[in-house]
Formats: structure tokens, C-alpha cells, sequence
């Protein structure tokens, strides 16, 4: 087991599984996004796709809540800064929403509590999603007069716009079970077993060729900016590449010798 050192977030490496396990270390703040956090998760996301060792990513939240959303209290002491200074801020968090879709890895949400505001954005730009039973999520900013609008692409995407219009406009909070009715959330496990399950699942995933599972994230965020033609094109060609690949490779000739050996042509 390896570990990073940061100031708002942990990072543990388990050799043996392949799994970079994330954890959003404000539980006091119940996680939320400060300027800090953001830059040192986006700086353990690039670093753990760079590690030859790591073949996944579990995102988890320390303390009873996934993420609470922005830091409120450092957004106030912005309130008087320039417009530059507001979009740089705005920005990074930005760059961490594309960050988690440019690198190779499949990044697993674990959400435990709430994941509201910019934590249900986090949440909704990972791979896949994992809820507990008591899991909450929603887009209040509405609330307050502001709006998700880096999140609104993503949620678009994943809900459709007449869910996403709704959910945004209306600021309701969510439980699991809606989520996943949604299409924010792809499994839903029990509170008590939560912690085991997503592990479990992540490493199941980790234990996946790497290299299909780098092209599948690839093909599958590119072709959303394609027309059906050049998303056929662009999969033809990333079926090229995953037949060059020795994990490919391996496996027919696993498969190959398994019919052999069962009497198969």
C-alpha cells in the first residue's frame, strides 16, 4: 500500500488490486470544494493515470457526507474580486471536470450521504456511480440564485435535458433510488456494506485489460461530438488499435485454447 501526502485529500495505492482510492478529506467542511482541494485532485488524478501501476480510481468522500458542493464561505470572500479572478476560479474546477474525462482510467464514485451542488457534478463527471442506500443528490444552487453551469453539460448528457432542465430549476434533492432511476447512478448498495462493495466493484473493474478499457472511455466521450458516420469511422479505428494491443492478443489465444482443450474446433 502506497500513500500520497496532501493537505485536503488522501491517496492510497493497493498494489496488489491496482486500485487508487481518492478520498476527499474535509469532513468537517463535509468535503467541500475549496480552491485547494480542487488543485490537489486534479493534480492526484493526473499523477494516478501516469502510475503504470494503477488500473482504476475509487473517489470517496471521508465523514458522513460524499461532497457538500462548493466551499461557501470561500466563494464569499470572492465576492469583491474582478472578473478575471472569477473565471480563473471558476476554471480550475473546470479543468477537474475534464481532467476526470481526458485520462485513461475509470474513475468509480463512491457517494455515501449527500453529493449536492459541485458534489453532484464531481460525482456525475466520473465513469460510473455508486450509491449507498441513504445517498442524496440535487442541484440547489437555484437556491441561492446561482446555477451549475459547468455541470450542465454533463448532467444534460446523462439524464436528458427535460430531467436536467427540471432538476436544475427546481433545486430538489434527490434520494438513491430516484438517481438511479435518473441515470446519475448505476448501482445502489446498502449502507453497511457500501465501503466493500464499491471496493469490490473497483477491483473488478481494475482487474479489466487496461488498454480496452482506455479506448472503450476514449471512443465512448468521443463519439458525443461526432455525427453517426464519424463516430462510425472513429470506432473502426479504435477497433484497429484494440486488435494491436497483447491484451487483446492474450486473450484469443486464452479463448482459442479453451475450445481447444473443451473439444472445440
Amino acid at each position: 500500500m502506497y500513500e500520497e501526502s496532501y493537505s485536503t485529500i488522501t491517496v492510497d495505492i493497493d498494489e496488489s488490486t491496482g486500485v487508487a482510492t481518492i478520498s476527499l478529506n474535509r469532513p468537517e467542511k463535509r468535503n467541500a470544494l475549496s480552491s485547494e482541494l480542487v488543485d490537489e485532485l486534479s493534480d492526484a488524478l493526473a499523477w494516478a493515470d501516469a502510475d503504470e501501476q494503477v488500473r482504476a480510481i475509487l473517489l470517496r468522500g471521508e465523514g458522513k457526507d460524499f461532497c457538500a458542493g462548493a466551499d461557501l464561505e470561500a466563494l464569499s470572500e470572492m465576492m469583491e474580486a474582478g472578473v478575471e479572478e472569477q473565471i480563473d476560479d471558476a476554471d480550475a474546477l473546470g479543468d477537474l471536470f475534464l481532467i476526470l474525462r481526458r485520462i485513461e482510467l475509470p474513475v468509480v464514485a463512491a457517494v455515501r450521504g449527500h453529493a449536492v451542488a459541485g458534489g453532484c457534478g464531481l460525482a456525475t463527471a466520473c465513469d460510473i456511480v455508486l450509491a449507498a442506500s441513504d445517498a442524496r443528490f440535487g442541484y440547489p444552487e437555484v437556491k441561492i440564485g446561482f446555477l451549475p453551469a459547468m455541470v450542465i453539460a454533463m448532467l444534460r448528457r446523462a439524464v436528458g435535458e427535460k430531467r436536467a432542465f427540471e432538476l436544475v430549476v427546481t433545486g430538489r434533492i434527490i434520494d438513491a433510488d430516484t438517481a438511479e432511476r435518473y441515470g446519475l447512478v448505476h448501482h445502489i448498495y446498502s449502507t453497511d456494506s457500501f465501503e466493500d462493495k464499491s471496493r469490490e466493484f473497483t477491483e473488478e473493474l481494475a482487474g479489466r485489460s487496461a488498454s480496452a478499457l482506455a479506448l472503450s472511455k476514449r471512443l465512448i466521450y468521443q463519439t458525443e461530438r461526432h455525427s453517426f458516420e464519424a463516430a462510425i469511422r472513429a470506432g473502426a479505428e479504435v477497433n484497429a488499435l484494440a486488435r494491436l494491443t497483447e491484451d487483446y492478443r492474450e486473450g484469443v489465444r486464452r479463448f482459442l485454447e479453451s475450445r481447444r482443450g473443451k473439444g472445440g474446433d
